[in-house]
């Protein structure tokens, strides 16, 4: 009986789906809203027919892949012969019931004995063109399960994100979105440095965009180092409080920065508290956010004594900004084409004090592992995938886990126009703009 009225519900629903197509579908493009990412269409069409598929084609999955196992020995000895078969009856672990999500499901599938994850992760692929998914995912939280999640269509794909209209929380941007279909927050309360790396035309100076105009209406300072003579960040220079354009110049705004850092410290030190955040709100100073686009012109050196003396500083002093920075409101935003480690040790230990990690489309596996590999190493292999038409795309990680987002498409006038609307927001910060008028600072 219940079973009956499961299925009859589960009919009209989908009878209802189909019959109301005509009006609903004009009324959500009227409203700006794509069908395709309507959960109500998921949830009464797409989720049940997934759930067929993965049912269906299961075992036969498990099969083909050597997913399962047997209770009989696979060898048998015939005389003085070890011959080795195929089990007739073979047993495929067992799944789960399915929980429907927004953009997909997760079903929680039980390893036989002797069964490890590893196997089921070389066989995604295969699951998802059996299931005819955009994604699958597995995860083991515990010995003896794998949690399976899947993504029914790739929602990075269908056309640019939008970002949110509410404001950001302070320090917080909305750049884009996750493959889930929910926002892409970065948030420097919560990673206070971040690292970004990608190959031209990738959508790294396109995320660097997006991320200004999201901090531009807030009250903060913007600090660009560009070595590339400005021509990326100097579209928003009337945002900056100080942007250095070659490498000197990025020396003497960074002993500046690292200057500020000690009359910041000597603040807390009076007033005993460990952090600018424990400080009254009155008297706590503006946080900073440095950005560093294309970080390998600071740490590349011709051979001369002077180029590595410059060098060195560098290394040293963005060294001393990200380690000793997040507690004094100062957070580092560095971008790359190349960050190996061919640049120096300098980068490596540089690297470690950037939490946040960021890796859009690269050219050589090397750089992916820099960005990603101490982090999450099987996200290497999936920002390799990237296609160069997927502009934007790119791997990123949260909280021990990676996921695949894409920024807005933002371009150099909105940068423009956005930075030019909130200069007066610019906070001016003298010793900033002391250095870079060459005055110097002393160390």
């Amino acid at each position: 009986m219940v079973w009956s009225l499961a299925v009859w519900f589960g009919s009209a629903l989908l009878i209802l789906a189909v019959l109301t197509q005509r009006w609903w579908d004009p009324w959500l493009a009227k409203s700006g809203v794509d069908w395709r990412a309507f959960p109500l269409r998921w949830y009464l069409l797409g989720f049940p027919a997934t759930v067929i598929r993965i049912r269906w084609r299961w075992k036969q999955v498990c099969l083909i892949n050597d997913l399962s196992i047997s209770r009989k020995p696979t060898r048998m000895a015939v005389g003085d012969l070890a011959v080795r078969g195929t089990a007739l009856r073979p047993i495929a672990p067992s799944l789960g019931l399915p929980r429907v999500t927004r953009t997909g499901l997760v079903v929680r599938v039980r390893l036989n004995p002797g069964q490890t994850p590893r196997p089921f992760l070389n066989a995604t692929g295969a699951l998802e063109h059996a299931w005819r998914v955009h994604r699958v995912r597995i995860s083991s939280p515990r010995r003896g399960e794998l949690i399976v999640t899947v993504t029914a269509q790739d929602s990075l794909s269908r056309g640019d994100a939008k970002a949110d209209q509410q404001p950001d929380r302070f320090l917080a941007a909305r750049v884009g979105r996750i493959e889930d279909g929910g926002a892409w927050v970065l948030d420097l309360r919560e990673i206070p440095h971040w690292l970004l790396v990608g190959a031209t035309q990738s959508g790294k100076s396109t995320l660097l965009a997006a991320w200004v105009v999201r901090l531009a209406p807030q009250r903060l300072a913007l600090v660009g180092i560009d070595c590339k003579g400005g021509l990326e960040l100097g579209l928003v220079e009337s945002r900056l409080s100080a942007l250095a354009c070659n490498r000197p110049e990025a020396i003497e705004l960074l002993r500046a920065l690292v200057q500020e850092m000690q009359d910041r410290m000597a603040a807390c030190r009076a007033a005993r508290v460990r952090s600018i955040w424990q400080l009254p709100e009155s008297e706590r100073p503006v946080p900073i956010v440095v950005l560093v686009d294309e970080l390998a012109e600071l740490y590349l050196s011709d051979g001369s004594r002077e180029s590595r003396d410059e060098v060195a500083q560098c290394a040293t002093l963005l060294l001393r900004v990200a380690q000793l920075g997040a507690a004094l409101g100062l957070h580092l935003v560095v971008a790359g084409q190349r960050v190996g480690s061919e640049l120096g040790p300098g980068v490596t230990a540089l690297r470690a004090q950037l939490g946040g990690r960021i890796a859009h489309r690269v050219n050589d596996e090397a750089t992916a592992e820099m960005a990603l590999g101490d982090l999450s190493p099987d996200a290497i292999a999936v920002a390799q995938t990237i296609e160069p038409d997927e502009k934007g795309v790119a791997v990123t990680t949260v909280g021990g886990r990676w996921m695949r987002a894409r920024s807005d498409l933002t371009t150099p006038e909105q940068a423009r126009t956005v930075a030019d609307k909130h200069a007066h927001l610019t906070p001016h910060l003298p010793v900033l703009a002391h250095c870079m008028t060459g005055g110097g600072t002393s160390e």
